[in-house]
C-alpha cells in the first residue's frame, strides 16, 4: 500500500498489464491527448496539476513506469530496466489508449529519453511538444556526470544509500527544488518507494545512465538523438530551471541548437522539479502554448 495524502492525486487509476506486471497509468479527461511523462525519481504525481488544469478540456495520459509510482515493481528477472524497454513499454500504452490521431507531448529528466523515443518513432502523430529540464542525447558533457550521481551508479555505497535509506528519492525532495516541499508533498513523492524491494528501478534509472558504448541503453540513446531531426518543424516550447544542478546549461544549449526556433522559457529560481518551484507559471505557460491555434 503506497501511504500518503490522496486529496493531493485525485484522480482514478488505471492499469495495463504487460506480461503479469501492471503499469499504472491516468487517463483524465477528454479531447486530444496530452501525453506527459516523468523520469526519476518521481512518478505520474508530478504531474498533478498539470492534469488539474488540463483535463477540463484535454485528455491527460500519464503513466507510471513500471517500478515507479503505483505501478508494480518487479525484480530484474522479471523486467529488464532499461532505456528500450521504456519507450516499448509506452508504445504498448498507445496504441491501446489513443492508436491514432494527434498527440501533444510533455517530457521531464528521463521522460525526455522515453518519450521523444516513442516521438521519433511516430513522429507524424506528434503535434506539439514542452520541454521540461530534460535530455533525449548523449550527455553533452561526455562522461562527466554529477558526483551523485556517480555514486550512485558505479559503487556499491551508492546502491546501498538509494536502496537501503531511500536517499535518491528523499533527497531529490531537497535537491531537486530551490523552495522548501511541504511535509505532504515530499511524503507523496517518497512513498512509493518504501521499501529495499520498491526502490529497485530508482538505482537501475540511475546505472542504465548511458555514457559509453558498452553501456545497456547506449544504442538506445544514439537512435533517440538521431531521430531528434525529424521532430525540428514541430512547434516546441521549453520551461528550464535554471538551478538544474544535473540537467544544466549545457543541456539548455543542446536544445536550443537542436530547436532554434523553440519557444524557451527560463526560471532563475527553480530547480529540477520545475513544476514545483514555478508551478504555476510552467502550467499557466503550458496552456497557453497548448491552446494557441
Amino acid at each position: 500500500m503506497v501511504d500518503f495524502d490522496r486529496s493531493l492525486f485525485p484522480f482514478e487509476s488505471n492499469y495495463m498489464d504487460l506480461e503479469g506486471t501492471k503499469l499504472h497509468y491516468l487517463d483524465e479527461g477528454e479531447g486530444m491527448p496530452v501525453l506527459m511523462v516523468h523520469g526519476n525519481p518521481s512518478w505520474s504525481f508530478y504531474y498533478r496539476n498539470v492534469v488539474k488544469a488540463l483535463r477540463t478540456h484535454r485528455r491527460c495520459i500519464v503513466p507510471d513506469h513500471i517500478g515507479c509510482g503505483l505501478s508494480d515493481k518487479p525484480s530484474d528477472d522479471v523486467y529488464h530496466y532499461t532505456l528500450q524497454s521504456r519507450i516499448d513499454d509506452l508504445d504498448r500504452l498507445l496504441k491501446m489508449q489513443t492508436p491514432d490521431g494527434p498527440i501533444d507531448l510533455i517530457v521531464h529528466d528521463w521522460g525526455g529519453a522515453i518519450g521523444l523515443g516513442w516521438a521519433v518513432q511516430n513522429p507524424e502523430r506528434i503535434r506539439r511538444i514542452v520541454l521540461l529540464n530534460t535530455g533525449a542525447f548523449r550527455n553533452p558533457n561526455g562522461q562527466k556526470i554529477p558526483f551523485t550521481l556517480w555514486l550512485v551508479r558505479n559503487t556499491p555505497l551508492g546502491a546501498f544509500l538509494v536502496r537501503g535509506l531511500n536517499a535518491f528519492s528523499a533527497g531529490a525532495t531537497q535537491m531537486a527544488v530551490i523552495n522548501k516541499m511541504p511535509a505532504a508533498i515530499k511524503k507523496a513523492y517518497t512513498a512509493p518507494y518504501n521499501s529495499w524491494k520498491n526502490r529497485l528501478a530508482t538505482l537501475r534509472f540511475v546505472q542504465d545512465i548511458p555514457l559509453g558504448e558498452g553501456d545497456d541503453a547506449y544504442e538506445a540513446i544514439v537512435r533517440v538523438e538521431d531521430g531528434l531531426s525529424t521532430l525540428n518543424e514541430k512547434e516546441i516550447m521549453v520551461c528550464w530551471g535554471d538551478q538544474d544542478f544535473v540537467f544544466d546549461e549545457t543541456f539548455l544549449a543542446e536544445w536550443e541548437r537542436r530547436f532554434p526556433n523553440a519557444d524557451v522559457h527560463r526560471f532563475p529560481a527553480a530547480g529540477h522539479y520545475v513544476l514545483e518551484d514555478a508551478g504555476d507559471e510552467v502550467i499557466s505557460r503550458i496552456e497557453a502554448f497548448l491552446a494557441a491555434p
